[in-house]
């Protein structure tokens, strides 16, 4: 019962999977039954909906392209009118422009740029499309008649606004590198700036448009006038307002900086012309009788002689000529005028950058600065000639002119270059061309001033008669102070004639030793020479006193500068070799006091016993040698009276020297014979006690006594 009862189950079951399977056909069927209806219906409105569009396309595109022909045929005639309106209106340029372009641009710059931009374009248009068209002439004309005016308006601007820079102005331009105290740049205002930004509006058009460079030689040689204009306006500022030191004040500095002192122009050291005037002086000498005018007279010592120096020369030899501030005024004008050079010059490129287009500014430049840097270069060769003139008549005072400038044009060297970079070979040139000439010069009046001092001739009337210093000794010395301002300068020339190789192929060191060889040079032969000298003096103890002078008064001089420095370079301890000197000349004048000496000795003295009686011949031997004393003493008082020794420590120190020397043998001779009757007549032989003695000798050196 069992398995049947399963079968059945199982049968069941399968029918139930079967009726369920069959139920899921049916509906399957149905499903596909519906979709292709579907599908036919939709193919059928498809082709319906493509039917129709093909009937709207065939409809449609023919409207499409009529209607783009005709807006075709709308821009044609759009642009067609277009045309003509700007075809026409270059026929009516010539017309709407005539005016304004015979007016000029005075007042109208851009307007009448605007109206030749116009005429321009005309141009180009009748030149391209109608070459035969009456109206290119007439476009034509007014374009060049613009361009004239164009040029015109450039060239009446730059003239009208273009002026001279006051010379206080450029003073104080120049003070302002070392003086003003202040982060705002010293810049000169050339022109307005609407009127240089109208220079540089036609600048640009004549270059781009106009095709005509010629505006810029207009501009040079207007900006060149006016620089050369500013330049000898301060050379006339010069010449009306310097001062017998050469000093400049700019009224303008003043105003700004009333707590600052005002700046002083570039000035020479104020003991040059002092040299100078010396120098002549002395140069001037020959033919002229007369002793030294630089001896002082008692009481004077070296400080006083330095006073003598300073003063003004016309103190000591009458009115001035004038002569000498004419010189210093000039000088130190050209030495302004360099630097005033150099900032104008830097002023103007800076000026020219900004109208001159780029690819001329430097050949612009060039030949603007040329009068104005040709005219200081042949002052500069002016100089330089009337020193060699100078040096030919052996007035060696010309080098002394040459230091200061020379000195300034290479310490502006450097800025000069700058400035002048980018310039022709022939224009930077030009400077040191002028430096090495002032340089040759110089070494040469430096070496035929040594040479003069060694063979300056032993002329009696020239030398002291009172054995002061020497005209020779005081020039040599000032001579060589000059060149302790000028160091640099002076080594510099001497080394520019080594080998005739440059300077500037030497170090410091070497120029220091050439300068220092060379002052030895000067001492060594003024050295030699004031021993020649010497012997012109009958009086050997003048000539020792000279030679003491003038040796005493170079060593303080070399000590008091830091010529003992620039010696000592060559010559080791210069001070003991003068002070070695000036002893042995001591020692000579000393010996001139034997006369007043020897008679007090013991030598040949008659001997004799404390109130014994002396005979005739003893007697005799006493009274001559008391004669001898008195006689030798009055004579060299007398004659040494007027002899100088201006050193005032020297004096004094050979003072006590004779007085040691002749009041010690003196007394111990008076207290030996004071109590001997060997005369009745007392008085004649024993005139003078101790005390006279050394007051007698206390006068020396002192024609006031």
């Amino acid at each position: 019962m069992i398995p049947s009862e399963d079968a059945a189950v199982r049968k069941r079951d399968i029918e139930e999977r079967l009726r369920q399977e069959q139920e899921t056909l049916s509906f399957i069927r149905e499903s596909l039954e519906k979709s292709d209806q579907l599908t036919k219906n939709m193919v059928s409105i498809l082709s319906s909906f493509e039917s129709r569009l093909m009937q709207l396309e065939n409809s449609i595109i023919p409207v499409h392209k009529q209607t783009e022909n005709l807006q075709r045929l709308q821009d044609n005639v759009d642009k067609t009118l277009s045309c003509l309106d700007h075809v026409i209106s270059y026929y009516h340029v010539a017309k709407d422009t005539e005016k304004i372009i015979k007016e000029g641009p005075a007042g109208r710059l851009e307007e009448y740029l605007s109206c030749m931009a116009k005429i321009q374009k005309a141009v180009e248009y009748f030149q391209d499309n109608n070459p035969d068209s009456p109206e290119l002439n007439r476009v034509k004309f007014l374009f060049e008649k613009g361009k004239e005016s164009l040029e015109s308006e450039f060239r009446n601007l730059l003239t009208r606004n273009s002026k001279p820079v006051p010379s206080v102005v450029i003073l104080d331009l120049i003070a302002g590198d070392d003086d003003i105290e202040t982060t705002d740049e010293m810049t000169l205002e050339h022109l307005p700036e609407n009127i240089l930004q109208d220079l540089i509006c036609i600048s640009g058009w004549l270059v781009e448009y106009g095709r005509n460079l010629d505006f810029m030689n207009v501009y040079y040689q207007i900006r060149s006038n006016q620089l050369d204009r500013s330049i000898r306006g301060l050379k006339e500022h010069f010449r009306k307002n310097s001062s017998s030191s050469g000093i400049l004040y700019s009224p303008a500095m003043q105003n700004k900086r009333k707590d600052t002192p005002s700046k002083k122009a570039i000035k020479r050291p104020g003991t040059i012309r002092k040299a100078q005037n010396l120098l002549k002086q002395y140069s001037q000498l020959d033919g002229k009788k007369g002793v030294s005018n630089l001896a002082p007279t008692e009481g004077h010592d070296y400080e006083l002689r330095a006073k003598h120096l300073s003063e003004p020369l016309s103190d000591k030899h009458g009115p001035p000529t004038g002569k000498e501030d004419i010189m210093d005024s000039e000088i130190d004008s050209y030495i302004h005028c360099i630097s005033a050079f150099v900032k104008l010059v830097q002023s103007e490129y800076l000026l020219l950058t900004d109208i001159i287009p780029e690819h001329h500014q430097k050949r612009t430049f060039d030949s603007l600065i040329q009068e104005a840097l040709d005219s200081l270069m042949v002052e500069g060769e002016n100089i330089v000639s009337t020193a060699r003139r100078a040096i030919m008549r052996h007035d060696y005072s010309a080098v002394l002119t040459i230091f200061p400038i020379l000195k300034h044009l290479k310490l502006m060297k450097q800025e000069f270059d700058q400035v002048l970079q980018g310039t022709a070979a022939s224009t930077k040139n030009k400077l040191p061309v002028l430096i090495t000439s002032m340089e040759t010069t110089g070494a040469k009046a430096l070496e035929e001033f040594a040479d003069s001092i060694k063979n300056d001739p032993d002329k009696e009337y020239n030398m002291p008669k009172d054995g002061t210093v020497h005209e020779l000794t005081s020039n040599a010395i000032l001579f060589l102070q000059q060149l302790l301002d000028f160091q640099e300068t002076a080594s510099a020339m001497l080394a520019s004639q080594e080998i005739g190789t440059s300077s500037s192929s030497y170090n410091s060191e070497f120029n220091r030793r050439l300068l220092s060889n060379y002052i030895c040079k000067i001492l060594g032969n003024l050295q030699l020479n004031l021993h020649s000298k010497a012997k012109v003096y009958e009086d050997a103890a003048l000539g020792a006193v000279f030679l003491l002078n003038n040796f005493n008064y170079i060593l303080k001089s070399l000590e008091k500068s830091e010529l003992i420095q620039l010696v000592a370079v060559s010559q080791k301890h210069p001070d003991k070799a003068y002070r070695s000197h000036i002893d042995e000349q001591l020692q000579t004048y000393q010996r001139s006091w034997l006369k007043v000496t020897m008679p007090l000795t013991e030598g040949n003295l008659p001997a004799f016993q404390p109130g014994t009686k002396l005979k005739d011949k003893e007697r005799q031997a006493i009274k001559d040698r008391f004669k001898a004393f008195n006689d030798g003493l009055e004579e060299l008082c007398k004659i040494q009276k007027s002899w100088a020794i201006p050193d005032k420590e020297q004096r004094d120190t050979i003072r006590r020297a004779q007085k040691e020397n002749v009041t010690v043998a003196y007394r111990v001779f008076w207290q030996r014979y004071s109590n001997v009757p060997f005369t009745k007549n007392v008085e004649k032989y024993m005139k003078y006690k101790v005390e006279q003695v050394e007051e007698m000798i206390e006068k020396l050196f002192d024609t006031s006594a």
